[in-house]
C-alpha cells in the first residue's frame, strides 16, 4: 500500500468517526507520529499533504530536523513541517525542544513550562503547549493529576513565550472500551472546566491508531497516529 492510500485510509476513518459523532471533518486534525522512522518516510507523507509530525525521542527528532536543512533535502526546506514533541520531557532537554518545535504535547510540571518559556528564542512565535493529564492514575504514566491541572494551566497562561492550546492524555493500555471512554471523558471534563474559566482552549489531543474513533466520540480534536500510517516499528535499530 502506498503512502497516499495509507493517509487517505486514516483520513476516511477520522471523517467517518466525526460523522458518527455529529462533528465536521475539520474538527479533528491528524498528527502523524513518526518516531523510529526516517526522514524519507516523513517526506513521502508530506508530499501527500500531511504537514504535522510528532516525535517522542529528542535526539532522533533533532537529527531529522537537521537533515531536512541539509543536502540532498535542500530543495524541501521551503516546505513547512510542524514538528510536535510528544514524549516525556527532562529538565535538561527543554532548551532544544524550545528552539526546534512548534508544539509540545507533554508539559506536566510548572518547572518544565517555565524553562520552555525562558528558553524559547525571541525570533520565534510563542511555543504551542498542551498540558498532559494522567487520566489512568498509573504511576508509570507521565501527566499531572486531573485535580491539579487547572492550577498548572492557569500558571502557564501567564507565560509570555508559551501559548496554552489545550490538553493531552495517554489512556490505559487496554482493549476495554468502557475504561478508555471513562479516561477520555475525564480529560474532556477538565478541558471544558478550563474553558468555562475563560482560557479559550482549542486542542484536545486524545486517541491513537487503535482507539481514534472512540477518542473522537469523546471530543478529541487531534489524534496521534503512528503504526496505522507508518507500519510496525522496529525498536531494535
Amino acid at each position: 500500500m502506498n503512502r497516499a492510500t495509507q493517509l487517505a485510509d486514516i483520513q476516511s476513518r477520522i471523517a467517518a468517526a466525526c460523522s458518527k459523532a455529529g462533528r465536521p471533518d475539520s474538527a479533528v486534525k491528524l498528527l502523524a507520529v513518526s518516531k523510529t522512522f526516517p526522514l524519507s518516510d516523513i517526506l513521502e507523507f508530506h508530499s501527500c499533504g500531511q504537514t504535522s509530525f510528532g516525535e517522542n525521542y529528542l535526539q532522533e527528532a533533532l537529527d531529522k530536523i537537521t537533515q531536512l536543512a541539509d543536502p540532498p533535502n535542500a530543495q524541501t526546506t521551503g516546505t513547512h513541517i510542524d514538528w510536535h514533541f510528544i514524549g516525556p520531557i527532562q529538565s535538561n532537554k527543554t532548551k532544544p525542544i524550545a528552539e526546534n518545535f512548534s508544539w509540545v504535547h507533554s508539559v506536566d510540571r510548572l518547572k518544565i513550562a517555565q524553562r520552555l518559556s525562558e528558553q524559547r528564542p525571541a525570533n520565534l512565535p510563542p511555543l504551542n503547549v498542551l498540558v498532559q493529564i494522567n487520566t489512568s492514575g498509573e504511576d508509570s504514566k507521565s501527566g499531572v493529576n486531573p485535580d491539579q491541572a487547572i492550577d498548572l494551566c492557569m500558571a502557564i497562561q501567564g507565560m509570555k513565550n508559551l501559548a496554552l492550546r489545550g490538553l493531552m492524555t495517554i489512556p490505559s493500555n487496554t482493549d476495554n472500551t468502557d475504561q478508555l471512554k471513562i479516561e477520555f471523558l475525564k480529560c474532556k471534563s477538565v478541558f471544558d472546566a478550563l474553558n468555562v474559566q475563560g482560557l479559550k482552549l482549542d486542542t484536545l489531543s486524545m486517541g491513537m491508531s487503535a482507539d481514534l474513533e472512540l477518542a473522537i466520540e469523546c471530543g478529541s480534536s487531534c489524534v496521534r497516529v503512528g503504526s496505522a500510517l507508518f507500519g510496525a516499528r522496529d525498536y531494535s535499530k
